[in-house]
C-alpha cells in the first residue's frame, strides 16, 4: 500500500524510489518512503559504509561554501540540491552572513515540496523545479528568482549529483554551460561517485541503481578532471571526501569515501 502524508505532493508514486529519498534516508531523515527505504538496505548491502559516506559528503558541502564566503561568495546556486536537511546551504551560509543569496535546484517532487515549505518565510532563498541537465532552464529561473545577480561572482554547487548524469546527457557540456553563465572568480563545488576508490563495492551500487529511476555512473578521476575545464583547482585539487581541507582531527579512511571532491575558480 502507499502511504500518503501532509507534505506528499499530490500525485506522487511513493511506490517508486527516488535517489533524492534514498539519500535522505541515509543521512538520517525522515522524508522517505518504503520503497526507498527498501532501495537504501540494498545499497548499504553492496556499500556498507554508505551512511558515512553521505555525512562525509554532506560535511564537504559544508566546507565548500564556507571556503567560498571566505573568497568573497555571497550567492549560490545549488544544483540537485535534493531533500533538505539539517545544514542546509541557506543555513550554513545566512550564519556566516545574513544577506547571502541561495537559489536551489532540484526536480524531485518531495525535495521541491518541502523545500518551499522550510523557505516560505526567507526571503533570500528559494527552490526552483528544473533538471540541473537543462542549465538553459535552469539559468532563467535563476535570473528571474532575482536571487541571483550572473554580473556577480556565484558559487555553483553540485554536491552528490553529477554521478546521476548519464555519459549521454553530456555532462562536460552541462558544466560548461553554468561556468559560461557565471564571471570569473565565481566558484565550482563538485563530488561524485568515483570506481577509482572501492570498485567492487562500487559495482554493486551501479547495479542496485539500474532498477531505480536514478542510475549511477561513477567516474574517474581523470574524467572529473575533465568537468573542471575553464576552472582552477584549488587545493587540494580532486581527492577523497575527507581529504578535501578537513577540519582538525581527521579520522576517516579517505580509500573508504567512495567519492572524490574539488573546488575549482573561474579563470
Amino acid at each position: 500500500m502507499s502511504e500518503r502524508v501532509s507534505w506528499v505532493p499530490e500525485g506522487l508514486d511513493t511506490g517508486k524510489p527516488s535517489a533524492a529519498r534514498l539519500y535522505d534516508y541515509l543521512l538520517g531523515g525522515g522524508h522517505n518512503f518504503a520503497a526507498d527505504r527498501t532501495l537504501a538496505e540494498k545499497f548499504l548491502q553492496a556499500q556498507p559504509n554508505a551512511r558515512t559516506i553521505a555525512r562525509l559528503n554532506r560535511a564537504f558541502l559544508r566546507r565548500a561554501v564556507l571556503f567560498m564566503m571566505d573568497n568573497g561568495i555571497r550567492q549560490f546556486l545549488d544544483l540537485g540540491s535534493g531533500i533538505p536537511t539539517v545544514g542546509n546551504v541557506h543555513e550554513i551560509a545566512q550564519k556566516a552572513d545574513p544577506e547571502t543569496n541561495v537559489v536551489y535546484v532540484d526536480f524531485e517532487e518531495v525535495a521541491v515540496a518541502h523545500s518551499q515549505l522550510i523557505l516560505e518565510n526567507d526571503p533570500r532563498a528559494t527552490i526552483i523545479e528544473e533538471d540541473m541537465t537543462r542549465p538553459a532552464d535552469v539559468l532563467k529561473a535563476a535570473g528571474e528568482s532575482d536571487l541571483i545577480d550572473f554580473t556577480r561572482p556565484v558559487g555553483v554547487l553540485t554536491a552528490g549529483v553529477f554521478h546521476f548524469v548519464s555519459p549521454e546527457a553530456d555532462p562536460r557540456a552541462v558544466v560548461a554551460a553554468y561556468r559560461d553563465a557565471v564571471p570569473e572568480g565565481s566558484y565550482l563545488a563538485f563530488s561524485q561517485f568515483t570506481q577509482d576508490l572501492q570498485p567492487e563495492e562500487m559495482a554493486g551500487v551501479v547495479e542496485v541503481m539500474k532498477k531505480s529511476q536514478n542510475p549511477m555512473f561513477p567516474r574517474t578521476k581523470t574524467e572529473i578532471e575533465g568537468l573542471f575545464d575553464g576552472f582552477e583547482l584549488v587545493e587540494p585539487g580532486i581527492v577523497p571526501l575527507p581529504l578535501w581541507r578537513p577540519e582538525g582531527t581527521n579520522t576517516d579512511d579517505p580509500d573508504k569515501a567512495g567519492i572524490y571532491a574539488a573546488v575549482g575558480r573561474k579563470i
